[in-house]
């Protein structure tokens, strides 16, 4: 029997999870052959209809949301449509990333259907930040030491992979991207460091409640890969914890993530 899922907030309007890596959020034409998914878990685990909010790739852990009615859902759904929502992520990539960049690349669907040259480009943007960084003894690739970065990531939009390809384009790969990042540096970090799996988690979500109008903040933790690789490299200092918090409807929506670390870049992002 699966474990029970981590319920990071929860009330009569709505409920945010955390996704494991790994797991689909609900069946689809890709699934062909899949047993399990995150929508029948957690409705299993409610004894309730849920009905998903957004999307998250399979490979991202963390925070998602569903709605515990269908009218609550299309509140939701038209907040993450219309740019209300506040999404943080954490990313380990290859290199020493930007301290502070704004990514601004159009992206082409990929749907999987058609060629990705047929499907008209999108406006796609991501705020990324530098948190900290490693430089190992280890010849991974042609050099002699190997250097990554815990990147923090705010995107703009919601383009398919928006987060993975934005970095790896920009020369940042995310670790145990097997599509867009470098095989050598997964194999390392799969065979050595006990990471094998993407290392991109969704942390934290902030939006105005779609039936009291009240600002939650919701904050989740990292799965037990994530948080030992961030103790084994020294960064256990950005380990986000479960949390919620609440801000007044007349602040200002990026401010849910106001904390010394990102305070610059959301003056950037007020709506």
């Amino acid at each position: 029997m699966a474990d029970e899922l981590r319920i990071l907030y929860r009330d009569d309007h709505l409920v945010v999870v955390h996704k494991p890596a790994g797991l689909l959020v609900h069946r689809s034409a890709m699934a062909r052959g899949e047993r399990e998914f995150l929508l029948q878990r957690l409705r299993d685990q409610l004894g309730q209809r849920v009905y998903p909010a957004h999307r998250l790739d399979r490979p991202t852990s963390g925070a998602m949301v569903f709605a515990l009615s269908p009218e609550i859902a299309t509140h939701l759904g038209k907040a993450f449509a219309e740019r209300e929502v506040a999404k943080r992520y954490l990313a380990v990539v290859r290199g020493i990333g930007p301290e502070t960049e704004r990514l601004d690349y159009a992206l082409r669907e990929e749907d999987g259907r058609r060629p990705k040259a047929e499907m008209p480009a999108q406006e796609a943007i991501t705020e990324i930040r530098r948190l900290d960084s490693v430089e190992l003894p280890v010849c991974v690739d042609r050099y002699p030491r190997s250097r990554y970065s815990l990147m923090e990531a705010f995107p703009l939009t919601g383009r398919r992979h928006q987060i993975r390809r934005h970095l790896s384009r920009r020369g940042y790969p995310i670790i145990g991207d097997a599509k867009h990042g470098k095989g050598n540096h997964n194999r390392f970090f799969a065979e050595r460091l006990e990471a094998p799996r993407l290392l991109l988690a969704a942390a934290g979500l902030a939006f105005n409640h779609p039936a009291t109008g009240q600002r939650l903040r919701i904050e989740c933790a990292t799965d037990g890969v994530m948080s030992a690789l961030f103790e084994r490299f020294g960064w256990a200092g950005h380990l986000p914890k479960d949390g919620v918090g609440s801000l007044s409807p007349d602040q200002a929506a990026w401010s849910a993530f106001e904390t010394p670390s990102t305070a610059p870049l959301t003056a950037l992002l007020r709506p």
